[in-house]
């Protein structure tokens, strides 16, 4: 970043872009539910970061800043999206080609698919019904593999507050998430 900031050099700032991107994407699409919606915005933070580059305090750490900047960028979508009205969340599995990647003899059967389908769009619907405090927390946490010291200095908030919001929002998305989960249960043990 200092070569960006310092030297406008753009191949410095290409690298960071390309280290970055898919990780920047994939959290904005969970934050925002819209993988289409999650590659522009993904867009719009880069030109920012490129355009606020000289903002960028050194010694500071770089990924505390670009996760802030994202996790702001992603929440003033949200509000403009919810003042339209617009955003009907619509999921789709956003795994980075990791399905591709799959054996052909390793291929669940169709009905494990289905299932499998059904846990992860109510596992994303429930997400998507979190406040946007919770769900940063989860996203960040589960999604990013950040530490929760790495979460609190981007959401610049004590560790212990993290902790109790990961609490809540693992609290939330099991209330949410009990019902639908059993559902499949229950046709199961019907069809017995």
């Amino acid at each position: 970043m200092w070569r960006a900031q310092l030297h406008d050099d753009a191949e410095a700032f290409a690298a960071l872009v390309g280290r970055w991107q898919d990780a920047i994407r994939r959290l904005c699409a969970r934050l925002v539910g819209d993988e289409h919606r999650a590659e522009d915005i993904a867009q719009e933070i880069f030109a920012k970061l490129f355009v606020r580059r000289k903002c960028f305090q050194q010694g500071s750490k770089f990924s505390t800043y670009l996760w802030r900047i994202a996790l702001n960028h992603c929440y003033s979508d949200l509000r403009r999206s919810a003042h339209r009205r617009e955003a009907t969340l619509s999921f789709s599995q956003y795994d980075g080609g990791a399905a591709e990647e799959r054996f052909v003899d390793c291929q669940p059967t169709p009905d494990e698919s289905l299932a499998a389908s059904e846990v992860a769009d109510a596992v994303r619907r429930a997400l998507a019904e979190l406040p946007e405090q919770h769900r940063a927390v989860v996203v960040l946490r589960h999604y990013e593999n950040l530490k929760f010291r790495e979460i609190a200095e981007v959401l610049d908030l004590p560790e212990g507050t993290v902790k109790t919001r990961m609490t809540e929002a693992l609290n939330a998305l099991g209330r949410r998430l009990r019902a639908p989960l059993d559902l499949p249960r229950m046709f199961q043990e019907v069809a017995k």
